[in-house]
């Protein structure tokens, strides 16, 4: 059986990320089967090599005959070794998981987050807001009524004022001006990005930057200011991206990056933790949802001597050749 189909792609999958990578130094390429396919990311090294990624691939009915045809580009583009992270989340049966990924090892160092909370947002919209702790729906009124209003901007220079905002007083590390600019104007005509804005009497005080693709949607860049926040406009922002996401047929909403814990030790630190994505993780529960933790990334090594200068000098930089997203 296979454990997902092509039919919903992953947003990290789809020929709108791949053209938005290829402005960073990636060359994208995809692996056509009969009727799946496999976006991979391939950064080219000194003296001809390469190294190879695909993030969040669905594994189907075609994986058997797909892989082979994927591990062809990589030898013919002299890669060191290719990196697969599977759109697969906990549970699954990690046996037959590495069954598909025969002389592969596991890397438990994903490049793109393990753990998301997943909401479901096919349900009305009192069976979601019933779902989220009490304390959150009680923002989100809060914000209706103090009259704090979300709609639709492209006002991308005032966002980026805020991420850098946000930045500084939350500790997150923050993309340039250019790359939310390409990112945006690269989806967002495909109907596969929205930015949403929340303002209280035409005053700006929070953006949410939302990407959809078939029947999922993602939350992947926030911001705020310091101004207003007690009127909790980042509440009512978020609960109003799920309304826009179910109205454009979504049924998973993806709150994307938690840290990488089991359930019960989330919610036993939470509350004394900020460090990382702690404190997103305060923020997030509260929407309600499902935690879930994506399988390990599956690693060919094409080139084993180089691969093992390859991890020395990750672990001396303190991080991998790629960055989340």
């Amino acid at each position: 059986m296979p454990f997902s189909t092509s039919k919903d792609l992953h947003i990290l999958q789809t020929d709108s990320w791949g053209a938005f990578k290829a402005l960073y130094g990636w060359e994208p390429v995809r692996v056509q089967g009969e009727s799946e396919s496999m976006l991979v990311l391939f950064k080219r090294l000194p003296l001809g090599l390469s190294i190879a990624y695909a993030p969040k691939v669905s594994v189907g009915e075609e994986w058997k005959t797909l892989l082979p045809r994927i591990e062809a580009e990589c030898k013919k583009r002299k890669s060191v070794f290719l990196q697969i992270e599977p759109d697969i989340n906990e549970p699954y049966d990690i046996i037959a998981l590495d069954r598909l990924f025969p002389n592969y090892i596991i890397d438990n160092d994903n490049i793109q987050p393990r753990g998301t909370i997943l909401i479901n947002i096919s349900q009305t919209e009192d069976a979601i807001l019933a779902a989220m702790k009490q304390k959150t729906r009680y923002n989100i009124r809060l914000a209706e009524r103090k009259g704090i209003r979300v709609d639709q901007s492209n006002d991308l220079e005032d966002f980026y004022e805020q991420t850098l905002v946000t930045s500084q007083r939350d500790g997150f590390a923050v993309h340039s001006f250019a790359y939310y600019q390409n990112v945006y104007e690269l989806f967002e005509p495909q109907g596969q990005c929205v930015l949403l804005r929340a303002s209280y009497e035409g005053q700006s005080l929070a953006y949410l930057m939302l990407f959809l693709h078939g029947k999922r949607a993602w939350y992947f860049y926030g911001a705020s200011n310091d101004e207003l926040r007690n009127l909790m406009p980042t509440y009512l922002l978020q609960w109003e991206a799920m309304r826009y996401a179910k109205a454009q047929g979504a049924v998973i909403y993806d709150m994307w990056g938690i840290p990488d814990a089991d359930e019960e030790q989330l919610e036993a630190q939470f509350m004394t933790r900020s460090d990382g994505l702690w404190g997103v993780y305060r923020f997030k529960r509260g929407f309600g949802g499902d935690v879930k933790r994506a399988a390990p990334a599956y690693v060919k090594v094409f080139k084993p001597l180089l691969y093992k200068v390859y991890l020395w000098l990750k672990k001396k930089r303190g991080g991998g050749e790629h960055a989340s997203l």
